[in-house]
This record gives C-alpha cells, sequence and structure tokens, in this order.
C-alpha cells in the first residue's frame, strides 16, 4: 500500500507542477517558512547533533523528493503531524521545481555487451570478506603512480545533495547508485551512459554483480531487492524483504553460491523525535533470497521476538525491545559456511543482547552459530535531542552501533581473525573459529554517535588500517589514520589528520568516516573535509591528496561539485580510481558527482 501512495503522490505533484504552481509557490512562500520554523528548524538547524541536512542543503533537493520524504520516506513521522497540503506548501518552499532529463545526454554510441567479472571491484568489499584491498592485477595501478592520478572524467547526478554509494566496476561497465534516486550503467573508462534504471525509491548501496556478469543486484531505501539485467538494465524481479514503513537497505547485498544475503536496517530511530510517534517497533534482519528469482528462502532478524507494548516509569506508552540494525554488507566465511555482520543499537527498552554485537549465522539455513556482544545496555534514538527528549530512552546509551562490517583475514598457522570496528573508537580482533572470543583490542578514539569507527577499514595479510571520524563541532578535531598489526592490534602508526581548508563551509570537518581502500603499498582515506588521500602503507606519509570539492565540467552536461566523503570509499580498478563526492547528511558538505580518475588523466 505505501508503495502505491508514494506512485500517486508522485504523479500528482507532476501533475500540480505541470499546471503550474509557481505562482502558488510565491504565495505560500510565508506558509512555507512558518512550516519550516514549526516542524523542521529544530532538527535542520546547522550545527546541530541531529545529523539532519541544513537549509542551504535541502534547498538543493528536488521538492519531489522533500514531498516523498514526508509522505512515505524517512520523514514520515515528522510529516504526519501536518495536512497534505501543508507538506506540499512545505516541500515547494524548500525544493528546487522537477526538471526533466534527456536520456539522449551522454549516451554511449553503441551499447556494448558487459564484461564478464574481470578487472572488477564488485559489491562494497570487493571480496567476501570484506577486505576492501585490491591485488596489484586487478588494481591496475602501482604505488609509483599514485602521485599521477588525475581527473579523466566527470559524471553528475542532477538535483543530488549527496553522491550515492560506491560504483561496482566490472571489466567496461561501471554500475553505480547515485544520488538523484537512479541506478546508472556507464562507460567505466568514458562515463557515457549505457543505461539507466529508476528504483522505486533511492539506492545507497553498493551494487552487486553475478559471477558471468549478466545480473547486477541492489537494495534500496524503502527495504527492496532489485535483480536487472546489466545489458539493458532491464527488471529481472523485485523482492520486498520488510515492510515495516522505516525499513531501509543500506549495506551492499552479498552474493554467494546462488544465494542474494541482505542486509536490512532502518531510519526508525530518527522517527522517534516525533513526539507523537510511539517508539520503536523495527528490528533488524539479514535474509538469503534466491539469487535466480527473488524468492525469500530464509530471514533470521537480530531480535528474536516482535516488539510488544510497554509503559515506562513514567508511564508513557511505547513498544520494545527494538533496533539491532544491519548496516553494511555481511561478510562471507566460505570455509565454515558462515556469515558474520555487526548490528546497530537499541532504539527503545528494554535492550537486548543481541545490540552492537558481531553475529555468525549458518549460510545454509540463517540459524544463529554464535553472538558476542561488544556494548552491552545500548538504547538509543534521535528524540534524545529533541528538547524535551521523546521516546528517549530513560538510561539512554552512547549510540556505539557496528556500522561497518567485519574483516575476515587469515593469521599464521592457520589461524584466522575477525577485525571488528566500532563507534565506540574501539578495534576488535575476534577468532571466528572459536565464537568471537577476543583476541585483541586498541582504542584508537574517543568514539561518539559520529565518532569512532563508521564504516570500516582495509586490511592486507598482516595490518589493518583504520579511519577514525570522532566527528567534532569544531571542524578541526577528529579524523586520523591507523596502521594495526592484525594480530595483536599494536599501532604501527599514527597518522594525524590535516587541518582542514574549507573552515568556513558548513559542514567542513576533519573526520575520516569513510571506509579506507588498500592497494599494494597504498591506503586511500576519504574525509569530511572533501579531500581524498592516498597514504604510503609504510610510513604513513601521504603521498597524493585531491579536494573533491570544486565545481566540475560534467561528460553528462550536468552542475556538479563534490562535497564530503563519507559512506563511500575509494573504488580502485583496471587503472582507475572512482570516488563519489557529496554528503548532505551528518552534518556534512553537499555534493553531486562520481570523480574517475587514471594516471595523467589519460
Amino acid at each position: 500500500m505505501k508503495r502505491l501512495i508514494q506512485m500517486l503522490l508522485a504523479l500528482i505533484f507532476l501533475m500540480a507542477v505541470s499546471a503550474g504552481v509557481a505562482g502558488a509557490q510565491t504565495a505560500g512562500a510565508s506558509d512555507g517558512a512558518k512550516l519550516f520554523t514549526a516542524h523542521c528548524a529544530s532538527c535542520h538547524a546547522p550545527f546541530n547533533p541531529m545529523r539532519a541536512p541544513w537549509p542551504q542543503t535541502l534547498q538543493q533537493m528536488s521538492a519531489q523528493t522533500i514531498l516523498q520524504a514526508l509522505e512515505t520516506g524517512k520523514m514520515q513521522a515528522q510529516g504526519s503531524t501536518m495536512t497534505h497540503d501543508e507538506r506540499f506548501a512545505l516541500a515547494t518552499y524548500l525544493g528546487r521545481p522537477v526538471a526533466a532529463a534527456s536520456e539522449k545526454v551522454n549516451s554511449c554510441a553503441a551499447n556494448q555487451p558487459a564484461s564478464a567479472n574481470t578487472a572488477a571491484w564488485n559489491g562494497w568489499g570487493v571480496d567476501l570478506s570484506n577486505s576492501r584491498f585490491q591485488p596489484a592485477a586487478a588494481a591496475g595501478i602501482s604505488q609509483a603512480q599514485v602521485p599521477q592520478l588525475r581527473v579523466k572524467w566527470a559524471f553528475g547526478f542532477p538535483g543530488g545533495t549527496s553522491a550515492g554509494g560506491p560504483p561496482t566496476i566490472i571489466g567496461n561497465r561501471s554500475y553505480v547508485g547515485g544520488g538523484d534516486a537512479t541506478v546508472y550503467a556507464l562507460d567505466a573508462r568514458t562515463g557515457c551512459r549505457h543505461w539507466s534504471f529508476v528504483p522505486s525509491a533511492s539506492v545507497r548501496t553498493a551494487i552487486s554483480v553475478s559471477d558471468d556478469g549478466r545480473v547486477a543486484y541492489f537494495g534500496d531505501i524503502q527495504g527492496r531487492v532489485y535483480a536487472v539485467d546489466t545489458a539493458t538494465g532491464a527488471l529481472i524481479w523485485k523482492t520486498e524483504i520488510d515492510t515495516h514503513p522505516f525499513a531501509m537497505i543500506t549495506g551492499a547485498p552479498k552474493l554467494f553460491g546462488g544465494k542474494l544475503f541482505v542486509p536490512v536496517s532502518s531510519a526508525e530511530e530518527l522517527g522517534a523525535a516525533n513526539p507523537k510517534y510511539e517508539c520503536c517497533t523495527f528490528r533488524g534482519s539479514v535474509a538469503a533470497l534466491d539469487a535466480a528469482t527473488g524468492e525469500i528462502l530464509w530471514q533470521t532478524y537480530t531480535i528474536a521476538t516482535k516488539a510488544a507494548r510497554v509503559t515506562s516509569v513514567d508511564g508513557k506508552s511505547g513498544f520494545g525491545p527494538a533496533g539491532g540494525a544491519v548496516w553494511s554488507s555481511p561478510t562471507i566465511d566460505a570455509k565454515k559456511g558462515a556469515l558474520y555482520f555487526g548490528t546497530g543499537d537499541n532504539y527503545s527498552e528494554p535492550s537486548t543482547k543481541t545490540s552492537d554485537a558481531v553475529f555468525a549465522l549458518s549460510i545454509d539455513d540463517g540459524k544463529l552459530l554464535w553472538i558476542r556482544q561488544l556494548t552491552a545496555n545500548d538504547t538509543y534514538n534521535i528524540g534524545c535531542n529533541v528538547p524535551g527528549k521523546p521516546n528517549c530512552p530513560k538510561d539512554a546509551g552512547p549510540d556505539f552501533d557496528l556500522g561497518a562490517p567485519p574483516i575476515l583475514r587469515e593469521l599464521s598457522g592457520k589461524k584466522r581473525v575477525l577485525l571488528v570496528g566500532q563507534k565506540s573508537g574501539v578495534v576488535y580482533g575476534l577468532d571466528p573459529d572459536d565464537k568471537g572470543r577476543e583476541l585483541w583490542q586498541t582504542r584508537i578514539g574517543k568514539g561518539g554517535a559520529l565518532g569512532g569507527i563508521e564504516f570500516g577499514a582495509a586490511a592486507d595479510e598482516k595490518t589493518v588500517y583504520v579511519p577514525l571520524s570522532d566527528w567534532n563541532p569544531d571542524p578541526k578535531l577528529g579524523g586520523g589514520l591507523f596502521a594495526l598489526d592484525i594480530a595483536t592490534g599494536r599501532k604501527l602508526w599514527v597518522v594525524a589528520p590535516a587541518i582542514p581548508t574549507c573552515l568556513e563551509k558548513p559542514g567542513c570537518s576533519a573526520a575520516q568516516a569513510a571506509p579506507a581502500t588498500l592497494i599494494p603499498g597504498v591506503v586511500f582515506s576519504g574525509s569530511m573535509d572533501g579531500h581524498m588521500r592516498a597514504y604510503d602503507i609504510t610510513s604513513g606519509v601521504v603521498v597524493w591528496d585531491f579536494d573533491t570539492t570544486a565545481a566540475v565540467q560534467t561528460v553528462n552536461s550536468v552542475d556538479a561539485h563534490g562535497g564530503s566523503l563519507n559512506y563511500s570509499g575509494a573504488v580502485v580498478a583496471g587503472g582507475m580510481v572512482y570516488v563519489m563526492s557529496g554528503y548532505s547528511v551528518n552534518a556534512g558538505m553537499a555534493g553531486n558527482v562520481l570523480l574517475a580518475f587514471s594516471v595523467d588523466g589519460k
């Protein structure tokens, strides 16, 4: 039903625009301003702790995108306090008018067949272990060549304020879910467009492609999974795996053994900021789908029982337990037939022993193999940051989600280690063959709601390279890159962040939230200041530094510039480096561009 409502709202909106609502927008501007002040300003004010886009960022979004967020998306709890006319007035006051895009702009001269799985960066973590380590042959670029990287082409996402998820590179194709709520197949060398696909909601995940290169899989921010033909972009199947109104898929599906393993997270933490919302009922999960048909084979929830109505000590009614979102792509252990992933905090009381934890499930049937909880009693939601603290748990936790996927690595003597970074600022080495027993832990930061390790590290056979966020309202604080021995957790070197050059821009920060990317000799780390930097892995010396925030000429003639680098790390394949630049939430700088680098830009 919510999908039908969304389609009808979009149709109504487009009809209103075509009928000439520009005058109404002007006439209703004062109403829109009042509505924003009454319903939005407390969360969307600059330098607030709400992780919400700032007003200047909202003004770069399309009015239709804002309306859909208020009606059927992650802001529907806030939108529920207004009438449809008020939501429409607010959206048209804030957003840009809808602009039609030409399908002929930047089309490839010939739609050549998609390559097989060669020269690949497939999915989020490049391999089943989520190592984010690209070997020399697949990288196609050496340590000595990295300082010579120059922009070869750029692709802009029209109307986007965040660039979107990281691209997947399969031979001559790049597949990417952009910040304009469109999935693209681009030529990896030139950026021309083979096809585009418009899903029912925006796609933040990386794209996972089958071994034969024929099918691309991804999830959207309303809990649906898609399979499309890589040659044409035609839909093969679509499956809704969670009907909760706040359900999202943020982590890339992982393909293995004919099954597609899909993590489910949610935006219900944001809905809890509405005093009229009874928090909370969502529970995270991982589902296994038949890759050929989209049929759900099994689904394991991070909280075993559905939320029930509970009454707090102050007499307020709500629901719990809830939460345990799975934010990132799962890690596959082919040797043991296991699947590993981390969970987020509980949204409401009572707390569970499965929040802020590492799970191991059987690939075959989804049965639990073991759980290792890293932080207990972490109950938290965004209501804790709002005046009056609606829905905030009595003993609010620190919000120490496990937002980054575990990395599975081999140690000497056939021993193995599961490398886990947490928003607490602690990196763990766990034993996957002994129920997640702790081998070591190393603190690298203070941690916090936007602190610690946000989206992940990269590791080879000896060392894990971990970027630190530790975001702070002072843009000069936070950040840093750490090299740790994977056997002991010992710090090998630490590189302090550079003082940002964007200090006067809203959203500028030294925090390094983006996941690291590793090739032989060099590790890449992106920062919220918009810089992508490459570091020598033996010394930590910066060997390449590129500011992505400037406006750039795009191959598809879209006005575009970069911004903060966040959940999309660098992607390296076939002699190219790809960077998605722009992140308008979590106090970041907006941007809407995919930059493709090659040696000397050739």
